[in-house]
């Protein structure tokens, strides 16, 4: 098996570092060691676009927050269900992610960041949801979840305050999806508290059996 090729490498907003990797036309991103996203595995992030947009592809003009670019896929799927006049802005908080996905990622997801309906914000994901509220659908794929963090900081994405500023950001029965690396029952507590009438889905992380991911799919009530 060949080795891994280091593509690239750059500060993490906490002071780590992104590193991004190839092999044999697969890509990945490590971030201290562990491995972020990868394009082998992307089942998941396309379902909680399918999730989250369900019923909005007739909607003229719909809103879509997406925080986390990853390398795509996301942002590929919303596109895809979303009529021509909708709207998508991504909240990326790491330039160089952003950067890659306009170089070396960006044929992964058939260049989604070149449709006009996107906006691509280099800026936390809070700063943008308040900032341009209401939303008809926030797709948080930020971190691993709300408990396998990898930044400390993104806790408050999913405490108590957290909810309640997706909460209000959203239209009425708007959808925020948190996408999670496993179930988290105290999670799902917490976003029933804070307003949303929740499903938790378990999908596949890629084709057919193996790894699977949990999607919290709450609506505003």
């Amino acid at each position: 098996m060949k080795p891994w090729e280091v593509l690239a490498r750059v500060p993490a907003p906490d002071g780590g570092e992104f590193v991004l990797h190839h092999r044999d036309g697969e890509y990945v991103i490590r971030v201290h060691g562990q491995e972020l996203m990868s394009s082998r595995v992307h089942g998941s992030e396309e379902a909680m676009a399918r999730l989250g947009c369900a019923g909005l592809s007739p909607v003229s003009g719909a809103r879509v927050l997406i925080g986390g670019l990853g390398l795509g896929y996301t942002l590929r799927a919303t596109l895809d269900v979303l009529g021509a006049k909708a709207q998508v802005v991504v909240a990326e908080l790491a330039e160089a992610i952003v950067e890659w996905n306009r170089g070396p990622l960006a044929p992964l997801a058939g260049r989604p960041l070149e449709d006009p309906r996107v906006r691509v914000e280099v800026s936390d994901v809070r700063r943008v949801m308040r900032s341009a509220a209401p939303w008809h659908a926030i797709l948080l794929d930020v971190d691993n979840g709300p408990a396998a963090l990898t930044r400390a900081s993104n806790a408050s994405l999913y405490d108590k305050q957290g909810l309640a500023a997706a909460h209000e950001a959203l239209a009425p029965r708007g959808a925020l999806v948190v996408w999670s690396a496993g179930p988290d029952d105290r999670f799902t507590s917490r976003l029933g508290q804070a307003g949303f009438d929740v499903e938790t889905h378990s999908v596949p992380a890629g084709k057919g059996r193996g790894t699977r991911h949990t999607l919290f799919v709450a609506r505003r009530r």
